[in-house]
């Protein structure tokens, strides 16, 4: 190159200036790398620890990396992308500078022309010991403030629901990449062989923006994906057909073992056949436990008071109230991933969180469906003792902004700071981490990226994020792709 010489290389690199030494570099390091390579296929490399899975009992319960704290986690999903403004990040310069325009803003949002900065829709007070600041819009969940742990300056990648969607739950915008609700059954598989390891229930009102990526497996092996069901739409296809009786139906399953277990023996080592098996029997064994596990008639009825199951006054409240007991139940029978999902997809606001013409009007719907039911949950968890295993996730895709958009009564998009919060397993209760500007339009301290919220989830569940990896298309991946660092400020 011109300009450069010998002179400004280091010592090593003059040496690999020299043909021979050059080449007889090159020699070793390609030995080197095809010396790595046999170490990571037989696992004796160190830092690899992709897990050792056997086709015939692929959900099988496997070792962490670490000794964890949770055991289970819940992830509240809020689709649409719940204002931090309307609900968490309580700004008091925002309320002075209602209705004036944002000096330096950018004139055009993601929808559109950016109108005047507009106060929070809802009041602010100060909850429990910790006198963090909270929204009305909440009240329940505000009551739990002192068991909560808030990140309160993560960004994401995109300000498009769909690849946001995808960003939180895949760790990458594109499509065809694996849930975090996968990763975790491929890494730990599951402790019971009765149920699915990662089930995700959906919102009554439908399936968010980018559907079956929140739960697909992607390039892992099948048998981890999600199972998508709800306490109002059961798993299609599980029962038996009217006509077959429950001793036919049993024969008829225990001839089926008989004769895969003969196919099995005149093809061993076939790894996909054995997978399949395996795929099967847990069919075979959700018939009975899934109907069981879905059954509320069996809660007491100040627990479905508890949840604001109990009314037929908001149908859509009383159905995610009934989603919020069955992932409950759920995490009791040892399910690894639970996925709750608050709002579908994408309807101007009608169905989700995203606020865009009449967000106060809007939210005022979706805060009484979300608020008793999730803050139930919590303290139903918390009373029976499974918090002290379960990890409980609050999270949306992005946030908002601190303009109304020209000519309407809504926020657009804002992926450059919003908040999530944990609870449970792991979590220091009552602190607030990060936080963004004084107008909560953009991250300012602690800034992190939702790598380092996913990673901080895998952390808790006994999971090295950079250790955890499926090589695909010649790529070691990961969840957190080359990124990630756990969040060290709200563990205990």
């Amino acid at each position: 190159m011109s300009g450069y010489s010998a002179e400004h290389l280091s010592r090593s690199g003059r040496h690999l200036l020299d043909r021979r030494n050059f080449l007889s570099s090159s020699a070793t390091a390609l030995s080197s790398i095809a010396l790595a390579k046999m170490l990571q296929t037989d696992q004796l490399l160190a830092g690899n620890a992709s897990p050792v899975i056997d086709p015939a009992q692929p959900y099988a319960p496997r070792g962490t990396h670490h000794e964890p704290k949770a055991k289970n986690v819940i992830v509240i999903f809020c689709a649409g992308a719940v204002s931090q403004l309307e609900t968490w990040d309580y700004k008091p310069e925002l309320i002075r500078q209602d209705g004036k325009p944002l000096k330096g803003g950018p004139a055009v949002t993601f929808q559109g022309p950016a109108g005047n900065l507009a106060r929070p829709q809802y009041a602010f007070r100060q909850r429990g010991n910790t006198g963090k600041w909270v929204s009305d819009m909440i009240p329940h969940l505000a009551e739990l403030t002192d068991d909560i742990a808030f990140v309160q300056s993560l960004t994401s990648e995109t300000n498009t629901h769909g690849p946001a969607e995808n960003f939180l739950s895949t760790g990458f915008v594109q499509d065809g990449f694996p849930s975090m609700g996968s990763w975790l059954s491929y890494a730990l598989g599951s402790e019971n062989q009765d149920l699915p390891a990662f089930v995700s229930i959906l919102d009554p009102r439908g399936v968010p923006q980018a559907s079956v990526n929140n739960w697909g497996s992607a390039f892992l092996p099948a048998e981890f994906q999600g199972t998508p069901f709800s306490a109002s739409r059961p798993i299609r296809n599980l029962n038996s057909p009217g006509n077959i009786s429950g001793n036919q139906d049993a024969a008829a399953r225990s001839f089926l073992q008989r004769m895969n277990a003969r196919h099995l023996e005149k093809n061993p080592g076939d790894g996909k056949l054995a997978a399949r098996i395996a795929s099967y029997e847990l069919a075979a064994r959700m018939q009975l436990s899934v109907p069981e596990i879905g059954d509320l008639s069996t809660e007491p009825e100040h627990i479905l008071k508890l949840y604001g199951a109990d009314s037929d006054v908001n149908p859509t409240k009383t159905a995610y109230a009934k989603n919020c007991i069955l992932a409950r139940r759920l995490v009791e029978k040892g399910v690894r991933f639970v996925q709750l999902f608050n709002g579908a997809y994408a309807s101007g606001g009608r169905l989700n969180w995203d606020g865009h013409r009449e967000l106060k009007k809007q939210y005022d719907v979706h805060a009484e469906i979300l608020d008793q039911p999730t803050a139930a949950l919590i303290k139903d968890l918390k009373q029976r003792g499974l918090l002290e295993d379960t990890l409980v996730v609050f999270c949306t895709e992005f946030g908002r902004m601190p303009m109304f958009q020209k000519g309407a009564q809504g926020r657009d998009h804002n992926p450059d700071g919003f908040t999530c919060w944990l609870t449970g397993a792991g979590v220091k209760p009552g602190v607030t981490h990060g936080k963004t500007d004084e107008l909560g339009r953009k991250a300012v301290e602690d800034i992190h990226p939702l790598y380092d919220f996913n990673a901080t989830i895998l952390h808790l569940l006994g999971i090295d994020h950079e250790r955890l990896t499926y090589f695909h298309n010649g790529i070691e991946r990961r969840l957190t792709n080359v990124e990630g660092h756990v969040i060290r400020q709200v563990l205990t």
